[in-house]
Parts: C-alpha cells; sequence; structure tokens
C-alpha cells in the first residue's frame, strides 16, 4: 500500500513491571515474589504489580485492600523514585547510541525514531532487539518493544509479546492487523468509549472502518477523526524529542477523611509548596490552577482558574488554591488533595520555531 505521508520507522519500548522490576533488581529476596509497590495500608494503592501479583489479578491503582484478597501472599513495598529515575536515566543513555529523536513517556517507556540513525543499521527490528539486550546485561531488567511505521501501531505492537518480547508490523501489514484488532486495543479507546463502540456495532478495527468519516464525528465529535484515520494506519505525530510537559501536579492522599475546610488548608500549604518546588526546578510557570478533590466515596471534582499571566510562587498558588476551595461548599468528607498548574511556558521558551523537514526513505524493518 501506498501511503500519502512519509514512512518512518518507529520503535516504542516499554519496560517489564518497571517500578516492582526494580525492587525485585535490588532486592534479591523478592525475585519471583507477587509484589505491589504502594498499597500498603487500609488507604493505600497500587503503583505497579510484579508479574507474579499480576498473575493474580491484581493491577495499577487497585487498592490495597482488594489486592490482599486477591493475593493473600502479597508483599508491599514502598516506592523509591529516585532510584526508578536513576535506572531510567541509564536506559534512555541507552537509547541515544541509536537516536536522538527519544520521546520519552515515562520513567519506563519512550518512542525513537531510528529511520535514520547513528549506527547506519537499516533494520528498526534488529535496533530495537539490540536495546532489549543491552537493558538486560547492562542493567538486568527485561524490556518489550513494538515497531512500526507510526507511534500509533508501534505502542499497540509493543503490547502483544509481554513480557520480554517484541512484535514488528510491517508497512504492508499495517492495514490487516488493524482491520483484526480488537476495538479494545487501540490507543485512545478507553473503556467508555469501548462500550460506546459496543452499542454502535463496532468491535474491530474492521467493524470502525466500515463507518463513514461523518458517522463517526457525529458519534464521537473531535475524536471521530482521529479514529477514522488510525484504523487506516494514518497517524502523523512526528517522535519529539522535547516533548514540552502539559501540565504539573502534586496531591496528598490522607490518613483519614477531612470534612473541614480549615484542615483542607494546612494541606493545601504543603501541596503548593511541592508544586512550586517543582516548577522552580523544571524552570516553568504556568496560568492555569486546577483543584482535584476526591471525596471519601471516590467522587472526583474538578476546580479550574486560568490567570491572564503566569505564576510559579508558592503564595500564588496557594491562595488561588484556597478560593477554589471555598468556591463551593464541600459535597463530602475528603480523601485526596491535589493542585495542578497547566498552560506551562519554559522560561526558555523562544517564539522563532525550528521547522522539521520530513523525508520519506526506503523501507527495510
Amino acid at each position: 500500500m501506498t501511503y500519502p505521508f512519509p514512512i518512518r520507522k518507529i520503535i516504542h519500548v516499554d519496560m517489564d513491571a518497571f517500578y516492582a522490576s526494580v525492587e525485585q533488581m535490588d532486592r534479591p529476596e523478592l525475585r519471583g515474589k507477587p509484589i505491589a509497590v504502594g498499597g500498603g495500608g487500609k488507604r493505600g494503592v497500587v503503583s505497579a504489580a510484579s508479574y507474579e501479583a499480576r498473575a493474580f489479578g491484581v493491577k495499577s491503582a487497585m487498592t490495597g485492600t482488594l489486592a490482599s484478597k486477591l493475593c493473600p501472599e502479597i508483599r508491599f513495598v514502598r516506592p523509591n523514585f529516585e532510584r526508578y529515575k536513576e535506572v531510567s536515566k541509564h536506559i534512555h543513555q541507552i537509547f541515544y547510541d541509536y537516536t536522538n529523536l527519544v520521546e520519552p513517556l515515562s520513567l519506563d517507556e519512550a518512542y525513537l525514531d531510528v529511520t535514520e540513525n547513528k549506527t547506519g543499521n537499516p533494520s528498526a527490528s534488529l535496533i530495537a532487539q539490540e536495546i532489549r539486550v543491552r537493558i538486560h546485561q547492562e542493567i538486568g531488567l527485561t524490556a518489550s518493544a513494538g515497531i512500526s511505521i507510526n507511534k500509533f501501531i508501534a505502542k499497540i505492537a509493543s503490547d502483544y509479546n509481554k513480557p520480554n518480547g517484541q512484535k514488528t508490523v510491517n508497512p504492508e501489514e499495517v492495514i490487516s492487523f488493524l482491520e483484526q484488532l480488537d476495538i479494545r486495543k487501540f490507543y485512545g479507546v478507553g473503556k467508555v468509549t469501548a462500550e460506546r463502540m459496543y452499542q454502535l456495532g463496532i468491535f474491530t478495527g474492521m467493524d470502525l472502518k466500515q463507518k463513514s468519516l461523518d458517522y463517526l464525528d457525529t458519534h464521537f465529535g473531535k475524536a471521530g477523526r482521529y479514529y477514522y484515520e488510525v484504523v487506516r494506519g494514518i497517524h502523523k505525530s512526528e517522535v519529539k524529542p522535547n516533548r514540552t510537559r502539559k501540565s504539573l501536579a502534586a496531591e496528598r492522599t490522607f490518613s483519614k477523611n477531612l470534612s473541614s475546610e480549615v484542615f483542607l488548608v494546612d494541606k493545601l500549604n504543603h501541596i503548593a509548596d511541592e508544586v512550586s518546588r517543582r516548577l522552580l526546578k523544571g524552570k516553568v510557570s504556568g496560568k492555569t490552577i486546577t483543584l482535584k478533590i476526591k471525596y471519601s466515596d471516590f467522587t472526583l471534582q474538578t476546580r479550574s482558574k486560568t490567570l491572564p499571566y503566569f505564576v510559579k510562587d508558592k503564595n500564588t498558588i496557594l491562595e488561588l488554591s484556597k478560593a477554589l476551595l471555598y468556591q463551593e461548599k464541600l459535597s463530602n468528607s475528603v480523601r485526596l488533595l491535589g493542585v495542578s498548574i497547566s498552560n506551562l511556558k519554559l522560561e526558555s521558551d523562544k517564539k522563532d520555531e525550528k521547522q522539521r523537514v520530513s523525508v520519506q526513505l526506503k523501507f527495510d524493518f
């Protein structure tokens, strides 16, 4: 098939159960055991689960109580983010040996554009394999990878042969791969959207492809065009090495539910201090302040205000957060409080933007 856009060689690398695997690597007594990072205590939430724990149905974002019921032998480990950042930095150093076009998504996953690469290797599949071998040999962890013509398909493919595997979707295989794909596997289709698609008789990529652009626009709004294009292998987003952070946040889950604004203001003081510290460290400021409130019944509420100027100092963030807190009466006792700043600007931002030039090359996966 001929595509109406430049074909790229994209790798999506995704570490296997990263936080849990780092803990098992550093602590031999945890190897082969079902563990969860975070989640301990009555109000804890699982940040990551080892594959041994996942076999019992334990997942990230699950309460520690439920994780213990599913897997009575599970061991909870306190997260050590400084250590995870240290390991992640080493992993990314390996990526940069192959290309400067690296777009980190988080500590444990990234996109790499190896259309042109530092090794001169024409095979993206072999590059991905070499990267995975080096991560295992130099660090001691396993990674999975997806390789294809764009970021969308590469990300889906990286989940296919987990853990410690990879999958390549060659250019000539893209359409058939997408047509046979369960709609739930499409990146960007969440649980709610999947249910809506089921109600419309859309269960696979082939079903989605039968729907017109007007039909998808009518039922899914702005996302309609996205679904229309990706099922046809069209996803033009480039790997962006200088990926700009869209928001910055800090939050706290309380050991006991709080029902008084007075006590919440005290918590906001610490949260605002943390947000300001992160803004200063990242050399950014923001215009939009959002207060996140999670009630004891787990319902979530957000309140936002956009300013005509950029802020980063603690006092301003605290006062704006307090105003949002008092904006409306609390509907229940509060279990979690958070503050985020979006609409960010880098202090080093320049008005002139560099133009990118995409070159279509002969493909060899």
